[in-house]
């Protein structure tokens, strides 16, 4: 039976926003199947975009500014996200440290799966919040399963789509995005959105595997350079005010409106 385009846009969620897995484990094939067939469908709508062959097969053929969009994987990879060497792998207390959260914070997790990051951040803001976006229903579940328990109610779980994590217009802080904007379908216009959500003092923190370091054990299209992200960045409004060197394999990288 055919999709709808209402099922279409409904099945890439699964897994977009936790696109972690994806770097180093492949897709299961019913994921592969509707991913592939919600791009087909979908149509680019902002400059920047082209369509051609994939030069990388872990990755679609859908290319952004000359960067070739990356698989995702869905909810199935939950468990990776959880890893037990994930805090020594990528330094996690060091990334926590680095964003210098104020207690009055409002926070957005993007693509914040099984909560990894929203939980560690929740004590870190106690007189704000960390709006949890994912576009997944079953990680948001697992979400609201886990702010239950540890009483985190401070943590706002957010449904966002494809093409917008409907955050509050001006009322973010910090955005956080880990991992997980290389395999955005739609990265103009999910950046877009998020430059709106920012305060006049707001900040993005991108997190993304380093592309100019051939020793970061990680696929090269799940790899980002600093002079892509600021290209990108560039072309939605958005200026780096700072490049953090810190963590063990990553970039984080700080950027803010112009």
């Amino acid at each position: 039976m055919p999709f709808s385009r209402k099922s279409a846009l409904w099945l890439s969620a699964a897994g977009l926003l936790s696109g972690a897995f994806a770097c180093t484990q492949p897709l299961t094939e019913s994921t592969a199947a509707q991913l592939t067939e919600q791009r087909r469908l979908a149509t680019p709508d902002s400059s920047g975009y082209e369509r051609r062959a994939p030069q990388d097969l872990n990755g679609i053929g859908k290319y952004y500014l000359g960067r070739q969009i990356a698989h995702v994987m869905g909810h199935e990879g939950a468990s990776w996200l959880e890893r037990a060497d994930r805090q020594q792998e990528e330094g996690t207390d060091i990334l926590l440290r680095e964003l210098r959260l104020k207690p009055t914070d409002v926070v957005a997790d993007i693509g914040a799966g099984t909560g990894f990051f929203t939980f560690r951040i929740s004590p870190l803001v106690p007189q704000g919040k960390v709006l949890a976006v994912d576009i997944q229903p079953e990680m948001l579940t697992a979400l609201r399963d886990t702010r239950e328990r540890l009483r985190a109610t401070n943590v706002v779980p957010v449904r966002g789509t494809t093409d917008n994590p409907n955050l509050p217009a001006r009322g973010v802080d910090v955005v956080l995005i880990v991992d997980a904007y290389h395999e955005f379908d739609h990265p103009r216009e999910m950046m877009r959105a998020i430059r709106n959500s920012l305060t006049p003092t707001g900040r993005v923190a991108l997190v993304e595997y380093r592309a100019e370091d051939p020793n970061v054990p990680i696929k090269r299209i799940h790899k980002m350079s600093i002079a892509q992200a600021r290209r990108e960045m560039t072309a939605i409004g958005l200026q780096l005010t700072d490049s953090i060197e810190s963590l063990p394999q990553q970039h984080l990288l700080i950027f803010q409106r112009r």
